[in-house]
């Protein structure tokens, strides 16, 4: 089974790169190269995606302590 992956390469010699990769791009620069598969299914997300859409907690500390004290006092009951 094939993995979509998105693979990310920093600072990688420009000159290497296929020269249609390349087009009028220096090769004595670096460059970041950043390949992904365009055939990955469009519901799944990268960490990065999931980390910007979190949203704040609904409820506030002392809301979350007083539903645990709920719930303990409802098993000692």
């Amino acid at each position: 089974m094939a993995m979509n992956k998105i693979v990310q390469k920093e600072g990688y010699p420009a000159s290497k790169l296929p020269s249609e990769l390349r087009q009028d791009i220096d090769p004595s620069h670096s460059v970041t190269v950043v390949v992904t598969d365009e055939d990955r299914p469009s519901n799944v997300q990268s960490l990065e995606e999931i980390i910007a859409a979190r949203k704040a907690p609904f409820r506030t500390v002392e809301e979350i302590d007083s539903a645990i004290e709920r719930d303990r006092d409802a098993w000692d009951a």
